[in-house]
Formats: structure tokens, sequence, C-alpha cells
């Protein structure tokens, strides 16, 4: 009897043996990082689109993400409003880099 084992081949540029597993919320490591405090600017900026106030942004002050397909980030976001009065506001951002796809899911005033 002769058994053969299947295995799906891999392309070029496909990750192998990644320590994030799907689904999972993890802290994001580098709050500091500037790509995290882009999607939070961004994030202000997009929500300020629909909004009929006025935010400036601060600073991420932390967050979650999460794989998917693609990368969900829960970013705690300072910003100011018109009177210089500072609050904590939740983004939920959708990003996939290998589409150049950017959502804001959620914004709201964190509790």
């Amino acid at each position: 009897m002769i058994y053969a084992i299947v295995t799906p081949a891999m392309g070029c540029g496909e990750s192998y043996g990644t320590t994030s597993i799907e689904g999972g919320w993890e802290r994001i490591p580098n709050i500091n990082d500037q790509h995290i405090q882009d999607l939070g600017s961004w994030a202000v900026l997009e929500f300020l689109k629909h909004a009929n106030c006025v935010l400036k942004f601060n600073k991420v002050v932390s967050g979650k993400e999460q794989v998917v397909s693609g990368m969900n980030y829960e970013l705690v976001i300072d910003a100011s409003d018109a009177s210089g009065k500072l609050g904590s506001y939740t983004a939920e951002v959708y990003e996939q880099e290998r589409t150049k796809t950017r959502k804001l899911v959620s914004f709201n005033k964190a509790k």
C-alpha cells in the first residue's frame, strides 16, 4: 500500500510560521510606531468627514490588533475638541496593505 501526503504549495511572498493566529486580538507591541500613529490620525480625519464637530488628533495611546484577511485595529485615541478639551475616542480600522484598502469601521467616544 502506498500513502501520499499532499500539501498545498506556498507561493512567493506568502508567510510561513507566523506567530499570530488569525482571529485573535493582541496588544499592539509598539504604540508609538509611526504607522499606528498615522492610522489614528487618519481615523480622526475620516470621522470628521461625516461628523458635525471639530477634533484635533493628539496621539494613539493604546490599542489591539487582529489578523484577518488584512488587519483590524482597535485604537484608543486622544483628541482635542474645538475648545481644546482633551477626550479619548475608540476607533476600529480595517486595513489590507496588499489591496491598499483602509476602512473606518467605527469611531466613538471612549467610555
